[in-house]
């Protein structure tokens, strides 16, 4: 068994899909839309295969409390290869005006990470 996918809800669907494009080299699919549902989609694909879904619907409302206190999804992680490369891309994610939540370090559990929040505040663990 393997994840297949995981799929995250986003405000702007265009803007999301070429920011994560952008930052880790992904390629996004065809645009799916159900008119019906007011639903709209795109997969986005690694270089390795695995994919992310950004997802949009009009019904679906921000939650009141802050990033992470509440229960489920915490974050995703991005194995980008070395630590040089953890220490590189966080830097130029700073550079952009991403908000950095963790500097780059080694944690308890033996990662080398840094945790950044992309455009629309999701946490994303960047990983040796």
């Amino acid at each position: 068994m393997k994840i297949e996918h995981l799929a995250l809800w986003v405000k702007d669907l265009e803007e999301m899909k070429v920011w994560y494009c952008n930052s880790f080299k992904m390629t996004p699919g065809e645009k799916y839309e159900n008119p019906v549902k007011g639903f709209q989609s795109y997969f986005l694909r690694f270089e390795e295969g695995a994919r992310i879904e950004l997802m949009k619907k009009s019904e679906i409302q921000e939650t009141p409390n802050p990033r992470g206190s509440n229960f489920g999804y915490a974050h995703i992680a991005i194995s980008v290869g070395s630590k040089e490369k953890v220490v590189q891309m966080t830097e130029a994610f700073r550079l952009q005006g991403i908000s950095i939540i963790g500097d780059p370090r080694t944690t308890g559990d033996g990662y080398f990470e840094s945790v950044i929040e992309d455009p629309e505040g999701n946490w994303i663990e960047i990983t040796d």
